[in-house]
């Protein structure tokens, strides 16, 4: 009976100790579809004020390109309400797609059903300019297709493979210290991928404490070191993290789904929760204990 009370004891501490673990774990995923995706567009915060069109960000990607078919959603990010207009701010709506006035926190989405070049931008605040360009796939041009494989295109493959990213950090990110970021590109069934390339940012409120633009990385893995963090991480100053993927390859033109966009918001505060938990579950352990103890206290 004492062996099973250990044993009872000892399996409940580890199962805590993988929660708390996976609670300090800060790593997420998504999936990039190699060819022609549907492609979010990011309209992000502070663009409803002139200056975003110097680094051409008021759109985040600016440029994108989808299939014939496939959709592509604006996702307004800022603290403003905007439109995604299609035209120019020169010559005017041209009346193929408009999202109107849309608050921020919400999304507009159309679906493209013709090739071409579709230029637009934000009827509020002009200076802010986008394009989106509507091709068909490989496999729909003939050219038997053109899979993505470790900076390669296999002609005899097809345009359905998939891309995953993780954005893995570091579990602290306390005012004046670094934040360590991880950027880790794999298929999905867990394979490397070589000479990937990439831009990676990261702001904390104003500002910009990382800002890596055309990142080449052999193996697919790469470790980056923020400035200094003007506060720590928290729900009112998360330390927000993208990731734009440009294709594979060694030399421009490179291939692969180019533009697509990877987001993490870092908010530490899971050491105190596992904490919690832990102390709770050390209580719950100690009275297992006790009762187990008093179960097999023989009868006098």
């Amino acid at each position: 009976m004492k062996i099973t009370t250990k044993t009872t004891t000892m399996t409940f501490f580890s199962v805590i100790a993988i929660v708390a673990a996976g609670l300090l774990m800060d790593t997420t995923s998504i999936t990039i579809p190699a060819a022609y995706a549907e492609t979010t567009v990011s309209l992000p915060e502070g663009t409803s004020v002139p200056g975003c069109e110097e680094t051409d960000a008021c759109y985040i990607p600016s440029s994108v390109s989808v299939g014939v078919g496939e959709t592509v959603t604006w996702s307004n990010d800022d603290t403003a309400a905007h439109t995604v207009t299609s035209g120019t701010a020169s010559g005017g709506p041209d009346g193929i797609f408009d999202s109107s006035l849309f608050a921020a926190g919400t999304t507009f989405s159309h679906t493209f059903e013709e090739e071409g070049a579709f230029d637009y931008f934000c009827m509020v605040h002009p200076w802010m300019v986008g394009a989106v360009t509507v091709g068909t796939t490989g496999t729909d041009a003939g050219t038997g297709g053109g899979v993505v494989d470790n900076g390669n295109t296999d002609t005899n493959g097809s345009d359905n493979e998939e891309l995953m990213v993780e954005i893995a950090t570091g579990d602290t990110a306390a005012q004046g210290e670094m934040l360590s970021i991880d950027v880790t590109f794999k298929t999905l069934d867990g394979m490397g991928v070589e000479h990937v390339n990439y831009d990676i940012m990261a702001t904390q409120g104003t500002e910009t404490v990382l800002d890596d633009k055309g990142v080449h990385d052999h193996d697919g893995v790469m470790n980056h070191m923020t400035a200094p963090l003007p506060a720590g991480a928290s729900d009112e100053m998360p330390v927000d993290i993208t990731v734009t993927f440009n294709g594979f390859g060694v030399d421009e033109p490179f291939t692969g789904p180019t533009g697509q966009v990877a987001t993490k918001q870092v908010v530490p505060e899971f050491g105190t929760i596992a904490m919690m938990i832990l102390a709770v579950a050390i209580i719950s352990i100690v009275a297992i204990s006790a009762k187990s103890r008093l179960s097999i206290t023989p009868r006098l």
